[in-house]
């Protein structure tokens, strides 16, 4: 069974580029791994920017991944302007606290090296990391653009910044700036300009005035501006503007968080099950024995596929600089969002199979259809095994955990409990829980919360990462470009007595 595998560091610039070589080839990295050159061939970007390989810390994107002699060189950006985490990372790339990268993938073709570890000629990249230590000691981060560091090496070499000031003073003295000082001359003495005062070659372009007659009036002058078949309502804007995306918020159940993630190569999983344990019985010294005849069976899990397209047009894809970025943003959110429904309510035949329509996991009367009862939350919560209950964890909306919060045992204690230590999670009963917007309401005779060790009782199979492909002709007539995204994946209940339900029932 392949697994998903970290391996291989960077420099940062003031606009969050990165640039790297993520894996050296031809030598082996700390557990004897080699990956020759050509196993990346079908890796095509972008790919998403982890902080440490946590899958809820997306940083930013990889734009540009390319196998030279070096090894496997990168080029992308954090996010620093959009997202708070990104720019915590570019100081620590800066402070020396992160010096490498580590890439993620499942590999295809392995075979053994003599003294350990695997020479893998074929992988499916899913992701690449910003760590602290790589796993292999030749990956480096290589340039930082706006950033006085050059390379950071394995042992966080400091550069020298005497030698550096030294060779920038040398330039300057050979360089001629008559030109630049003219320009800058210039530029003074037009800002020193007297504000009722235009000249002919300083004045606002025909673009820029009707842009500005745009927001004024919210006309669109058509010598200017091409509105014909306009649909998405284009308007020549100055740079900042076009940059500036307003994104809507998308909440998402976070299962991938608690349940059993894996990948695979096969379009259906067999998954062999014990139904039965065999019946030993004590006996006397020549007493008979009996036989015992376990039971096996075994379940069918299958892939299934996310699929969509997104009409842009060339223009637009063309004159902005971000808005394919944009795209795989919304649809790596879209995506997401929907697989995340899909694992907690999943019932048609096309979707991943929810563990909530699962029927084979029992529920516990909660006593009341209208309010949740704390001693139905302890015998939900000890009617588990103590295998599963010591791993369980809680499961439920937003409205229930609020509902949940005032409730209190027979002693007046509170049943939630909040976390005060960084990083520890929320607890009921002593075991976490985990917020799922898409989990039922309070309601009568639904199921709005469950409780369980989900590493045993839920499984994911990754068969295919999100994958887009620009279609540049179909649509081409109507001056568009296509992009086709899919995602492949299956999941299910595999042992239902790892989970249990509260019904809201008498």
């Amino acid at each position: 069974m392949d697994r998903i595998e970290f391996k291989a560091q960077i420099t940062v610039a003031d606009t969050g580029e990165l640039t790297g070589v993520a894996w050296p080839f031809g030598t082996p990295d700390r557990v004897g791994d080699v990956i020759e050159r050509g196993a990346f061939a079908k890796s095509l970007p972008p790919l998403p920017m982890l902080a440490g390989h946590d899958q809820t810390q997306t940083v930013g994107v990889w734009e540009e991944i390319t196998e030279t002699d070096e090894g496997l060189t990168v080029k992308g950006r954090l996010l620093v302007e959009d997202v708070q985490r990104a720019a915590e990372v570019r100081s620590l790339i800066r402070a020396g606290a992160l010096r490498g990268l580590s890439i993620g993938f499942a590999s295809r073709k392995a075979l053994p090296r003599k003294g350990g570890g695997r020479t893998i000629s074929d992988l499916e990249l899913l992701e690449i990391s910003v760590v602290a230590v790589p796993a292999h000691p030749g990956a480096r981060i290589t340039s930082a653009k706006g950033n006085a560091m050059t390379e950071l090496t394995e042992h966080n070499q400091q550069p020298d910044f005497a030698a550096l000031e030294a060779k920038m003073t040398e330039l300057e003295q050979k360089a001629d700036n008559s030109d630049l000082m003219a320009r800058l001359d210039k530029l003074e003495a037009k800002a020193n300009r007297p504000q009722g005062e235009t000249r002919a070659d300083d004045g606002a372009t025909e673009q820029k005035a009707a842009f500005v007659e745009y927001l004024r009036t919210g006309k669109v002058a058509e010598k200017a501006l091409t509105t014909a078949s306009d649909t998405a309502n284009h308007v020549l804007a100055p740079e900042q503007i076009e940059a500036d995306f307003i994104r809507n918020l998308v909440e998402f159940s976070p299962i991938r968080q608690i349940a059993d993630v894996r990948s695979t190569s096969a379009a259906t999983l067999i998954l062999p099950q014990r139904t039965g344990v065999t019946n030993a019985a004590w006996v006397g010294e020549t007493t008979t024995r009996t036989g015992s005849e376990p039971t096996f069976d075994q379940a069918e899990l299958a892939v299934k596929e996310l699929a969509t397209f997104v009409d842009i047009s060339m223009q637009l894809a063309e004159d902005s600089a971000n808005v394919l970025t944009e795209v795989n943003m919304a649809l790596a959110e879209d995506f997401g969002q929907k697989e995340s429904a899909a694992f907690v309510n999943g019932a048609l035949a096309l979707e991943p199979s929810g563990f909530m329509a699962n029927a084979d996991i029992v529920a516990t009367d909660n006593g009341s259809t209208t309010a949740i009862d704390p001693d139905a939350l302890i015998g939900l919560m000890y009617a588990l095994p103590a295998t599963y209950r010591n791993a369980g964890t809680w499961v439920m909306n937003g409205g229930t955990l609020a509902a949940i919060r005032t409730l209190k045992d027979g002693h007046g204690n509170y049943l939630w409990q909040p976390s005060y230590q960084a990083g520890q999670p929320e607890t009921i009963l002593g075991r976490p829980v985990v917020e799922a917007v898409d989990m039922p309401d309070i309601a009568e005779d639904a199921e709005p919360v469950i409780f369980g060790d989900f590493k045993r009782g839920y499984r994911i199979y990754d068969r295919l990462s999100l994958a887009v492909l620009a279609d540049p002709y179909t649509v081409r007539v109507n001056g568009l470009m296509r992009y086709h995204a899919r995602r492949r994946v299956g999941a299910g209940v595999v042992r239902p007595t790892a989970l249990r339900k509260l019904a809201m029932s008498v």
